[in-house]
């Protein structure tokens, strides 16, 4: 069974493909509005204490719940489960987080293209095809149709390779391609007038509001969002990983590589605003905080990037090139969970099942699209705000509740046999049957 599912080949290629699920547009593009939306350093100082306090232990369950199980989200669930109700529970929870996979993939992608859109245009300026260009940045939907389709082929054509041949190698080519254009941008936005003073917005807290409500629920939103939690992706992931290799490890790895790219991505685009206000573009909305979302990625920076004269052409293609190549290596991940479901349960091959389930998110995109006022925004909170919160609160309250303590270590300790005498799991297993739920929970009822 284990040689036809496939499996990561590498420590390093399971670090680098769960890392490449994390860092997506929630870390180049949400994490940074939602710094610019929160008082600036005191949410990054939040954020990184909730990421490793209520983030990472949630995020050990998961991938303890699909290593255990060596198998898709439900199944994986449904082996921990001991009674009929149990196991229908579980059936719930795991296929809840592949349609929650599915609905974030097909709002996913259309921003995805968008970025591809975004980064052709620079290229079309260059051969002074300024009528192409303009298309390529003005909302249409035959544009959104066509780059969405472009983006879920590049899905496709990874997702069909499998584990090894598929999401293990080409993690490996574009997670090191998406952290060097990262620093080489942060590099250069640096030495442009106006960046100090978006670093120092950027890292000196206001320890005033680091205790204040909405900003802890949005940095704690913010954690489980980015490292992909409640989708089954971390599940199907966790069952690729070899039952040798030691997860509480392996899930740190992940994890501070998801918060320093976050980190990085605030670097890089707070300062960026900060330049841009220096050359006279306006950076503050009308109640005086930060432009965020959006406007953020697709207004202010596009008018940075126009001031700096032709060297703005290559700094724009590389903005939206890392974009696109974090959307990508989130989008595999999110493919992966929907297909391994349908692979494993329904006895479907891997070539057809891909572009079969692809096709489906799609014709969702294309509702979306041809409804793009209502339902982008739609979609994108009943996937994320409501979807995610309760499919990672109950993947908490199985291994807390249901799965009982001794199958628990047993599984732990096939990576680390000492597991038992360290400090992780003295507190963890506390942390996951009461703390991650409790605060999962808050994070819903606030979006309410």
């Amino acid at each position: 069974m284990a040689a036809a599912r496939g499996g990561f080949s590498s420590r390093l290629g399971f670090i680098l493909a769960a890392a490449g699920s994390a860092v997506g547009l929630g870390n180049i593009w949400g994490f940074p509005t939602q710094t610019a939306s929160n008082g600036g350093a005191a949410f990054v100082l939040v954020y990184l204490i909730l990421a490793f306090s209520l983030a990472y232990p949630a995020f050990m369950a998961e991938l303890l719940i699909g290593r255990y199980g060596q198998a898709n989200a439900v199944t994986s669930l449904q082996k921990m489960s001991r009674k009929a109700w149990q196991k229908k529970f579980a059936f719930v929870v795991g296929f809840g987080g592949i349609i929650c996979a599915a609905l974030i993939l097909s709002f996913y992608g259309i921003i995805a293209g968008w970025m591809m859109s975004y980064a052709v245009e620079p290229i079309a300026r260059m051969f002074s095809l300024q009528q192409t260009a303009d298309w390529l940045i003005t909302q249409s939907n035959v544009r959104n149709l066509l780059f969405t389709t472009l983006f879920m082929f590049l899905t496709v054509f990874i997702i069909r390779k499998g584990v090894e041949d598929g999401i293990e190698k080409w993690s490996k080519r574009l997670m090191p391609l998406l952290i060097g254009l990262l620093i080489i941008l942060i590099v250069y936005v640096m030495t442009l007038d106006g960046a100090s003073e978006g670093l120092q917005a950027y890292l000196n807290p206001d320890l005033e509001r680091v205790f204040h409500p909405d900003l802890l629920v949005s940095a704690l939103g913010q954690a489980f969002f980015s490292l992909s939690l409640g989708t089954s992706v971390m599940v199907i992931y966790g069952s690729y990983i070899s039952k040798k290799e030691n997860l509480i490890t392996l899930g740190a790895q992940v994890t501070l590589i998801d918060v320093s790219i976050a980190f990085l991505a605030g670097l890089l685009i707070i300062p960026a605003m900060y330049v841009a206000q220096h050359q006279g573009v306006a950076i503050f909305a009308a109640d005086g905080s930060l432009i965020a979302g959006p406007s953020m990625v697709f207004t202010v920076l596009p008018a940075l990037f126009n001031d700096m004269g032709f060297m703005g052409l290559f700094v724009a293609f590389a903005f939206f090139v890392l974009m696109s190549v974090a959307a990508l290596t989130s989008s595999i991940s999110m493919l992966e969970g929907p297909v391994s479901y349908a692979v494993e349960r329904h006895n479907i091959q891997r070539e057809k099942a891909t572009p079969l389930i692809s096709v489906i998110i799609f014709c969702i995109s294309a509702i979306i699209i041809f409804n793009l006022d209502f339902m982008l925004d739609f979609v994108a909170m009943l996937a994320t705000e409501y979807g995610q919160p309760i499919i990672a609160m109950l993947c908490c309250v199985f291994v807390g509740w249901i799965w009982h303590r001794t199958e628990i270590l047993e599984e732990i300790k096939q990576g680390n046999e000492q597991v038992e005498h360290t400090l992780f799991w003295k507190i963890w297993p506390w942390y996951c049957k009461f703390v991650c739920p409790v605060a999962i929970a808050t994070v819903f009822i606030h979006s309410l």
